[in-house]
């Protein structure tokens, strides 16, 4: 079995009860939708299971040392590095992820940006059915998410250049005029 298809089982198993907040699709299409985006670019396969894996440790019951035996040490350092602290306040949450990202470098960047634009997608697709009513699933509203999306990407074009950075900074500018 490849290391792909190794970490899409944990995946699927991990997230298999999970829907997506915008649409009540199966969760486990996020992440395969994140590793997809990111095969149209040369990223090494660490970058591709990272992504099959990136919410598990946040969001599942799975652990560090499970990613760590899937993946190995680069994934693992991929996955911790865009995965919020839930315990911390939203505020210091967010920021707290802003400056482990840009302080991750290439290989987690990949990931949090392809993991944001895939979320930035799947919510202009919600918009257009629901409208504003879109936002109600976030528990801070459009504007702090918003700032959230303008902070992570403004920080990262500090440090990095990318066609993934600039369709993120498409996304956000179409999620702000939504």
């Amino acid at each position: 079995m490849t290391r792909n298809e190794s970490a899409l089982r944990l995946a699927m198993s991990a997230h298999a009860l999970q829907t997506r907040k915008t649409d009540n699709s199966p969760y486990v299409i996020h992440p395969i939708m994140v590793a997809q985006l990111l095969t149209a670019y040369d990223v090494s396969e660490d970058v591709i299971v990272a992504a099959l894996l990136h919410d598990v440790l946040e969001d599942t019951k799975v652990t560090a040392a499970e990613v760590k035996a899937e993946g190995g040490e680069t994934v693992l350092h991929i996955v911790e590095a865009v995965s919020e602290n839930k315990n911390l306040p939203w505020e210091e949450r967010k920021e707290a992820y802003v400056h482990t990202v840009v302080a991750g470098g290439e290989s987690v960047w990949l990931v949090s940006v392809a993991d944001k634009i895939h979320n930035a997608e799947s919510l202009l697709d919600h918009i257009a059915v629901a409208g504003d009513e879109a936002w109600s699933v976030f528990n801070r509203g459009k504007e702090s998410k918003l700032w959230f999306e303008n902070r992570l990407y403004t920080e990262l074009t500090k440090v990095w250049q990318h066609p993934l950075l600039d369709r993120y900074g498409s996304i956000i500018k179409a999620l702000e005029t939504s």
